[in-house]
């Protein structure tokens, strides 16, 4: 307790330090601050400020629309294909700088390493940012690439396969001058409580390995009874599957689990409005959300 009456170590220093050990990147590297929404954030305002417009994709996290319109900030979304892909060409016109989550959100569907090279490749006088919230779950991160391209900036967050959304822990992964960035931006970016509990979570590494290989073994089996059911879905490396059914509209099933207290994420927005986004609980939360589809299918005669 007499900890907590002083402040936190403004560098961080035993979070950094963990997490550049379980990187095997430099601490000067590493960047921690509250809430993984803040660093993308502080990145938005300080690295995304010339007249041209950043890029990123149509179908993509919400926020990136909102922190481009709060700042001010010049912005064009390059669609994706009809497999929910980036179009990698669609990135080599002139630009303000480039951020796109990996895997996406909400589809799920992951962008090769040859794909996010051939992008920095194309954009080596821009900050390009690769959001990696849900890599954990089978995506495979861009961090080998922070060794050839000093413009990438690697964002990561405690909130999804470490289960601490309520510890606010987000960090980026960089060359050493974001930190530069964050002195000016906030000295004290962590409380003490977070730091430590942070620090515990990377040192088990048991524990992280066992939870993540049970939420993947739960998608798995969720992704075979759902294609069972009449969903179709792109293969999705992250915890939740975007799905949509052959024949009942996604805002009809949407509401009707609703009215079971059971909660998936509806986008009334073009080209995903049939879709519905399905996060991956416990595998007892899981089989009565199954139940509860395949019961409604088969009394509305779509099953």
């Amino acid at each position: 307790t007499a900890r907590l009456r002083l402040d936190p170590d403004p560098t961080a220093a035993p979070l950094v330090n963990a997490l550049a050990d379980f990187y095997h990147v430099h601490p000067d590297q590493v960047f921690v601050i509250v809430g993984y929404d803040h660093v993308l954030s502080m990145c938005f305002l300080t690295f995304f400020n010339s007249e041209k417009p950043v890029f990123f994709p149509d179908i993509t996290y919400s926020f990136y629309k909102v922190w481009a319109d709060l700042y001010r900030i010049p912005y064009e979304c390059q669609k994706l294909d009809e497999n929910f892909k980036i179009v990698k060409e669609d990135y080599y016109k002139e630009n303000g700088g480039v951020i796109f989550p990996n895997p996406n959100a909400p589809t799920g569907v992951e962008a090769s390493q040859e794909m996010i090279e051939d992008i920095l490749q194309h954009n080596q006088d821009v900050i390009v940012i690769i959001d990696e919230a849900y890599v954990d779950f089978g995506a495979e991160t861009a961090l080998p690439l922070l060794e050839k391209y000093d413009n990438l900036i690697v964002v990561q967050t405690f909130s999804k396969s470490r289960s601490m959304a309520g510890m606010r822990i987000g960090y980026a992964m960089a060359s050493p001058e974001l930190n530069d960035v964050k002195y000016s931006f906030n000295s004290y970016t962590m409380d003490q409580t977070a730091l430590d509990l942070g620090v515990a979570s990377i040192n088990d590494q048991a524990y992280f390995e066992e939870t993540l290989h049970k939420i993947i073994q739960t998608r798995e089996r969720v992704k075979l009874r759902l294609t069972e059911l009449g969903f179709t879905f792109r293969d999705s490396k992250s915890n939740f599957i975007f799905a949509s059914h052959k024949s009942c509209p996604a805002e009809e099933l949407f509401e009707k689990l609703k009215e079971k207290d059971i909660y998936v994420r509806y986008f009334k927005k073009p080209r995903i409005d049939n879709y519905l986004r399905i996060t991956i609980g416990t595998d007892a939360e899981m089989d009565e959300f199954l139940s509860e589809v395949e019961k409604y299918l088969k009394e509305t005669g779509r099953l």
